[in-house]
């Protein structure tokens, strides 16, 4: 059996560097076609002297004639093309079989919807994807047939707690509700007062993963939970009343499925993305991860409770966007990645995040998406508007 022809979007973040652990452990049944990287280009020119893939992705012309010199001179054939439009090649490739999509944010959008439209296996570690065009994605899944699996430990743990024909419907199958589990961040338990003052390190030091900078952040405000509740009324066709967050600080319960029986199924293991990588990357067979078992004696506890609105206005601000529908999603997502970006560059607090997502949701009302261009000038709508909030709180500080 030859191997299968893996295409990694977002190779030099953190999803991307698990999921070539999990590949190289496994060189008989993966092998590399393309991998893609923005701005790291010494870390994804040893990724592509490790695993030789036939394609890099790099952003723009100059980036693309620097690495191609550099392999070059190390002897590498790895081709380096660049742009949106090189993404969305090496995404709908018809030699490649599976596409990673973990490029952070909306960036990611067109590339993975490439994929998705030419039928691929599609593992989906970009959540902004499905919350900017969720019904445009999920058309698409269905019209071309790909196999769309999720990637976030959350959405993999209640996929893997769901039985098989949940397509029908969660009522259907028997399920009350949906556990979305989360870890609170770092923030959990700091005095409110405090969270005027927090720093982007102290936002982006989580407890429990490693991950990059913008999902750190979300992490910390609960603005990741939201946009997961987002995809996971997609991903499970569900209602946002259906979806339930859980703080769970030990992030060991991934998420759980309640059923009218009083069942409750739960998926747990080591806070490690490794796992529901390897499980999407094999699915439905089972492979080693190289993640280490989980030692229930060590863990001892399992803590459970309400996230606090007032501590984490993201969630709620969220949750309205996703019961509004339409552009409302997209908006979100748009004016919180200008907002996130602007707190990492220190130049509004980290609980002016929230209030700029606000001013920007409040700003219009919802419409209905009907083609891409919609969504695209949605997001730029919010990303104008919130700048400008930003450049206002930034000159009132």
């Amino acid at each position: 059996m030859n191997p299968q022809q893996i295409t990694v979007l977002g190779a030099t973040g953190s999803i991307g560097i698990s999921t070539l652990d999990v590949i190289a452990r496994h060189p008989d049944r993966y092998q590399v076609f393309a991998l893609s990287g923005h701005s790291r280009l010494d870390e994804l020119q040893a990724l592509c002297l490790q695993h030789q893939p036939v394609f890099a992705v790099v952003a723009d012309s100059p980036s693309a004639k620097r690495l191609q010199a550099s392999l070059a001179a190390a002897g590498s054939k790895t081709d380096v093309i660049f742009g949106e439009d090189a993404l969305c090649q090496v995404a709908a490739h018809p030699e490649v079989d599976t596409v990673m999509a973990a490029i952070v944010g909306a960036a990611g959008l067109r590339p993975t919807l490439a994929a998705v439209e030419a039928g691929k296996k599609v593992l989906l570690a970009n959540k902004e994807a499905l919350v900017m065009s969720g019904a445009l994605f999920m058309q698409a899944v269905a019209k071309s047939g790909a196999v769309l699996l999720p990637i976030d430990s959350e959405h993999n743990a209640i996929f893997q707690c769901l039985p098989g024909d949940y397509s029908r419907g969660l009522e259907h199958v028997g399920v009350r509700r949906i556990l979305l589990t989360a870890s609170g961040g770092p923030f959990r338990q700091t005095p409110l007062d405090q969270l005027l003052t927090v720093t982007p390190e102290q936002a982006c030091a989580h407890p429990n993963w490693s991950m990059g900078q913008k999902i750190s952040v979300d992490s910390a405000s609960m603005m990741n939970k939201g946009l997961e509740l987002i995809e996971a009324c997609w991903l499970f066709d569900a209602k946002p009343a259906q979806i339930e967050v859980v703080i769970h600080p030990q992030s060991v319960i991934h998420s759980l499925v309640d059923y009218v029986d009083g069942s409750v199924l739960a998926q747990l293991g080591n806070p490690d993305m490794r796992t529901p990588i390897s499980h999407a990357l094999a699915w439905p067979e089972r492979i080693d991860s190289g993640v280490a078992a989980l030692d229930l004696f060590a863990l001892a506890r399992l803590d459970f409770e309400a996230p606090d609105e007032q501590r984490f206005p993201c969630l709620r601000l969220a949750r309205e966007a996703a019961e509004q529908g339409g552009t409302a999603p997209t908006m979100l997502n748009a004016a919180n990645e200008v907002a996130v970006s602007a707190f990492l560059q220190r130049q509004i607090s980290f609980v002016q995040i929230a209030g700029i997502i606000d001013t920007v949701l409040s700003s219009e009302a919802s419409t209905a998406v009907t083609c891409l261009e919609a969504v695209f000038a949605a997001d730029s709508r919010a990303r104008t508007l919130a700048q400008q909030c930003v450049n206002q709180r930034g000159e009132a500080r």
